[in-house]
Order: C-alpha cells, then structure tokens, then sequence
C-alpha cells in the first residue's frame, strides 16, 4: 500500500477540487456530479493503461532511483499539465490556425466547441500515435536478443527477423502508406505527415544512447545512459503521452468540462505511475515471465485499432477488452510456466 500512498493524496485532492468546481457552478448536487466524474475518469484511466504500466515498467527497471523518483514527481507533472492539457489545446492551435491563448480560453469557456476542435483533429493523432506504438511493438517483436518467448516457435521467428537492418522502420511505414488507400482523400496527407512524424520521433528517442558511446567505453556508457538519463524519461512520458492521447478524446463522451476531464485523468495517471513503480520494486516482470509480452502485445492491438480508428469509430471499451485479455492470458501462461519449471 505504501506505493499508492500519494496516489490517494492526489485522488483526494483532485475529488475535492472536482467538487468544488462543481459547487462553485451549481451548488452541492453540481458539486457530487462533478466529483463522481472525476471518479469515473480515473478508474477509466487505470483499467485502460495497466498495459502502459507494464511497459513503462520494463523501461523504469533499468533507471536509478533518482531518475524512478523524477518520473512519479516531475513526470507526473508532464504527464496532467503537459500532455493531457496544454498538448491537446496545442493540437487544436495546429490544427485550426487559432492562436493558443484563444484556444485555451476556447477549452474552459466553450468547451463544446472545443471538443469539435479536438475530435476533428483524431485522423493526426491517431496515425502519430499509432505509429509510435506500432514502433513501441516492432522493437519488442523484433527483438532477436530476446531469450524467453511466450508464442513459442512464431515468436522466435519473428525475432529472427530482427537480425535485418531497420525491419522495424521499413514495415511500419509500409503499413502507413498501405492506410493511406483507406484514409479519406483530405485526411490523407495530414494522417501521412502526423504517422511519419511518429515514426522518426521513436527512432531519435530510442537511439539518442548512441551519441554517447564512444570507442573506449561503448557499451557501458550507453548501458548507463539506458539506466539513468534524460532520453530514458522522455521516452517514458512520449509513451505515456501515445496512450493518453484517444483517453483524452475518449473523455469528451463522458463530460466536456475540460477542467474535471484534466482532473479525473490526473487520478489515473498517478495511479498509474504508482503502479508502474510497485512493479518494479516488487519484481512483478521476473515473477510473471510473460507479463512483460503480453503488454506489448497489447500495445501492438492498441496501435492497430488506433490506425483503424482513422477510418472507422472504434469503442473504448474494445481497446480495454483486448488489452485486459492479452494481459490476462499472459499472467495465466507465467503461472503456468513457472509450474513447469520448478517440477522439471
């Protein structure tokens, strides 16, 4: 429980403001509206993201604590002001030419429209998003270093690709230009350039160690930089912020306020974090083998319906449902491998 203590605080602080928002609006029964949305939010918000904990989680295992410490204070700071507030106004700027101030105000006074603003704008967001897990998800297919494989034969296969120089890019973007027949002919060039876009970010992201390395030290340097620097942190919060993007929007359906949607979203995005960090400490990946696989297997659906969505509307709680069936198949396969090992 230690873990979560300053999730509740956050929780608590986040439901009373929620009601008080409300209060200040349209008296006590406003306020228990307000405050029972904010609620809702939250739980959304966690049972969507226990994939992004995982895999946040595999990157944070390799981090010191100091840099573990920054991503639940600094980063969670990113992640509710950041990318769950002042990126979608930004969002809503590019997209319709609106200065970002007018946008802001826009997104507290006439939140409707706002929200139009920002629905409008899913075909770039869903493709930059898309992209970037479906980066997320190669990297791990892909990953001919890999020792232990849930799918067994198919897997190892896969893995065997990843001996081919930038598999990874060249297949992703394949399947980018294979969208775009299926894109609406005025969202094609926008979804083109906001998928590419998500592509070359995960490339600089991921590959940033190497500037580091040199022909002394190599492999160490970069294994440090791995653990502890700046470009692991960012990393973390674009991933973070890949998932929150269709939430945000997500949230819209629920209630268009953008002040409890910013609320409700911090609940979950700290428990989320808090989460993250238990299963670190409590070395959740060693124990479920295959934990760590069927969250990125989930990631990879999660892109594919993301890309799908540019098309074609798609229900959140689809996306909740794969996502929770790959991670419940792969804690049930850990159980069982487990067992097997320890009576072989």
């Amino acid at each position: 429980m230690k873990y979560f203590k300053v999730s509740f605080i956050v929780a608590i602080v986040c439901l009373s403001a929620a009601f008080y928002w409300g209060f200040s609006s349209g008296g006590i029964n406003a306020g228990i509206t307000a405050t029972t949305i904010a609620l809702i939010l939250g739980v959304l918000e966690v049972s969507l993201s226990f994939d992004n904990a995982v895999v946040n989680a595999s990157v944070l295992k390799r981090m010191d604590d100091k840099w573990q410490q920054y991503f639940l204070t600094w980063g969670i700071l990113v992640a509710v002001f950041g990318m769950r507030l002042v990126f979608p106004i930004a969002i809503v700027e590019f997209a319709t030419g609106i200065d970002f101030i007018a946008v802001a105000d826009m997104a507290l006074h006439d939140s409707a429209k706002y929200a139009e603003h920002l629905t409008g704008a899913h075909v770039q967001i869903a493709s930059f998003g898309g992209m970037f897990l479906l980066m997320v998800f190669f990297g791990f297919l892909f990953d001919s270093d890999r020792e232990i494989h849930w799918l067994g034969y198919l897997e190892r296969k896969f893995a065997s690709f990843g001996k081919l120089e930038s598999i990874e890019i060249i297949l992703a973007l394949s399947i980018l230009l294979g969208m775009q027949s299926f894109v609406n002919s005025g969202d094609r060039l926008t979804s083109l350039l906001a998928g590419v876009s998500g592509v070359v970010l995960f490339v600089i992201v991921d590959s940033m160690s190497a500037l580091f390395e040199n022909e002394e030290d190599g492999e160490e340097v970069s294994a440090a930089i791995k653990r502890g620097s700046l470009m692991s942190f960012v990393y973390l919060e674009i991933l973070d912020a890949s998932f929150s993007f269709d939430g945000v929007i997500g949230a819209f359906a629920i209630t268009q306020d953008v002040v409890i949607i910013m609320l409700g979203l911090t609940i979950g995005a700290m428990f989320v974090r808090s989460l993250t960090v238990y299963l670190v400490r409590k070395g959740t990946l060693d124990e479920y083998v295959f934990l760590e696989h069927g969250a990125h297997y989930a990631i990879g659906a999660l892109a594919g319906i993301m890309l799908v969505s540019m098309k074609h509307e798609i229900p959140e709680v689809i996306t909740g449902l794969v996502g929770a069936i790959f991670i419940g198949l792969s804690i049930l396969s850990s159980i069982l491998y487990k067992r097997k090992q320890a009576t072989a």
